[in-house]
């Protein structure tokens, strides 16, 4: 699910389906994305005089993963330039849970992150990761961000926060849900008043199914990584699927609608047989 506000208003909402086709946690390939269903509203004329969208649909979740793309937040050249500290332990489904700090050391300058990763007593299991970016060089922090916008704009960002959930399944941790926050302000020159945009993406999994042939969509038929989802979403809108789901609800979490739509996908696989994502 993705949502642009303008302040405290819906701009844009866009939800889908997707097949997940997730590489080895060991294997640098990158995991692969199949849209399934999807759609969108959108009132564009809440937006003042720019049409803000955001690049790369699921990817935006999907590479919170950080146990399977760590250089996103930690590479080998990186990780010295953090400092790392125990905090108070918790206990979480009935398990020891570490919880440990990190922040970017002082004498670092470009944009890097803070957060806490919640570490499995027993196993040494990463279990959940809550992070954010440091936005205080605004000039540095909005290069990462935005790819093009108008020239009497100036865009930053003013929160830039993540989080990954991993769920156990047999004895084994699995990515089962993330989200990324995008905060944005927008000075406009020559006008007294700035915008503030939120942006917000987050993904669930409802299901997992071993690959067992490691067969992957041909390219044509994947998701790339510069997607919008907003776009895509106009052309693969199916009433029929969604059903008397036809209103998307922001205000209530993904998973009520993870069960709604779960519905329909058990309709579908018992009408026509196939396989639900």
């Amino acid at each position: 699910r993705e949502t642009i506000k303008r302040r405290r208003r819906n701009v844009s909402l866009s939800e889908a389906v997707v097949n997940i086709y997730k590489a080895p946690y060991t294997s640098s390939r990158q995991d692969a994305v199949k849209l399934y269903k999807a759609r969108k509203s959108t009132d564009y004329s809440k937006l003042d005089t720019i049409a803000l969208k955001l690049q790369g649909g699921p990817f935006n979740a999907l590479f919170v993963d950080i146990m399977k793309y760590p250089d996103f937040i930690f590479t080998p050249e990186s990780i010295d330039d953090y400092v790392f500290s125990f905090d108070r332990s918790t206990t979480i489904n009935d398990k020891l849970i570490y919880v440990i700090n990190f922040k970017q050391r002082e004498n670092i300058l470009e944009p890097m992150y803070q957060g806490k990763l919640y570490i499995e007593a027993d196993k040494k299991i990463l279990t959940s990761a809550i992070y954010s970016l440091n936005i205080t060089n605004r000039g540095m922090a909005s290069r990462m961000f935005v790819r093009k916008k108008p020239r009497n704009a100036r865009v930053y960002p003013t929160q830039v926060a993540y989080r990954v959930d991993y769920l156990e399944k047999n004895g084994r941790w699995y990515y089962g849900y993330s989200n990324a926050l995008l905060e944005f302000k927008i000075n406009w020159d020559k006008k007294l008043f700035n915008s503030v945009y939120s942006m917000t993406c987050e993904m669930a999994v409802t299901d997992w199914e071993k690959n067992e042939t490691g067969n992957i969509p041909k390219s044509r038929d994947r998701l790339k990584t510069s997607i919008i989802l907003t776009d895509e979403a106009l052309g693969f809108s199916d009433p029929d699927f969604w059903g008397d789901y036809n209103i998307i609800e922001p205000e209530k979490s993904i998973e009520n609608a993870i069960k709604k739509i779960q519905r329909q996908l058990k309709r579908v696989k018992s009408d026509s047989g196939t396989s639900k994502p």
